[in-house]
């Protein structure tokens, strides 16, 4: 039996794997664009483990995996024995051998990598605490649609260094461009939970103003992650002054693009204007989680398929 691929952070793939899947998820949604049914996945199966809520992660993947013709299934470790106590790698060992791929969105990092070990197929990271690879999949490839090769580009992360954050900043090593970082005070980038390689690619600033400055994307998050609503109160007064606003989109590139993974809060870590605004593009960045998740199942399955 080969040894399955997994994606369980950004740098488990190249950048070469990166370019191939970006082309290959603006084909595929050109088919689904076009109502033109593309089913490579007829009697595949994907499994979906939750242990973390979530809106956009499970419709995407749901969707996603109907539409190349194959079927989900979803398991909330609440609703199953992972819940009860049964170790992460029995349980790899039989929901692999009953599916032929699996997504998993739960806390640390740990848990997915212990499960990988001991599944006979790929596993894709939906979310852990430390990584959302398939959020910045989503998002370079959003990038890639409206303005073009991202490499030697400038991405403003503006707030608190979580997952996402973190998958920026490997995303950066992979495809050689470049991470401005501001974080309030008590909040900056740990590069070994990053897993970064080195600090070539980003750079932190006090001020978040600087970080925005010449930048060609800026992005954020909530400042309340999933996990830490005891700190909501503290994390309020702590990241007042990190708000994406106008005057910070101001400074940044006038053809900046403005990302959110959402669900987003205006008011909090963005102002209703920018996210709602011209530079925004958070619609598209939700529906290309769709599109080139898509395009990783069919990679993880099926390996390279010439591109039409």
């Amino acid at each position: 039996m080969s040894v399955p691929r997994h994606f369980l952070q950004f740098k488990d793939l190249t950048s070469d794997e990166l370019d191939y899947l970006f082309d290959r998820t603006r084909w595929i949604k050109q088919q689904f664009k076009a109502y033109q049914k593309y089913w490579p996945l007829v009697d595949r199966t994907l499994v979906m483990i939750f242990e973390k809520a979530s809106t956009r992660t499970r419709l995407s993947f749901e969707a996603g995996v109907q539409q190349l013709g194959g079927s989900a299934i979803y398991l909330n470790t609440r609703d199953s024995q992972l819940g009860r106590g049964e170790p992460v790698e029995d349980a790899a060992q039989v929901i692999s051998r009953m599916s032929d791929i699996v997504m998993i969105r739960t806390f640390e990092q740990d848990i997915i990598e212990r499960f990988a070990a001991h599944s006979r197929v790929p596993v894709i990271n939906g979310l852990t605490n430390e990584y959302h690879p398939c959020q910045i999949l989503a998002d370079i490839y959003t990038f890639i649609e409206h303005r073009g090769p991202i490499r030697g580009k400038t991405v403003a992360w503006i707030g608190d260094s979580n997952n996402v954050c973190n998958t920026w900043l490997q995303a950066a090593e992979v495809l050689d461009f470049n991470v401005h970082v501001s974080t309030p005070p008590g909040y900056e980038v740990e590069p070994e939970r990053a897993g970064l390689f080195g600090t070539d690619h980003y750079e932190e600033f006090a001020d978040p103003m600087d970080a925005a400055r010449g930048a060609d994307i800026v992005t954020t998050d909530v400042w309340t992650s999933m996990g830490f609503e005891a700190e909501n109160e503290e994390r309020l007064r702590d990241f007042q002054d990190w708000q994406v606003d106008a005057e910070m989109m101001r400074v940044a590139r006038p053809d900046a693009l403005f990302l959110h993974c959402l669900p987003a809060h205006r008011g909090e870590e963005v102002a209703a204007d920018v996210i709602d605004g011209p530079h925004s593009v958070v619609w598209d960045e939700a529906e290309n989680r769709l599109h080139v998740q898509k395009a990783l199942i069919e990679f993880l399955l099926l390996g390279h398929i010439n591109l039409t």
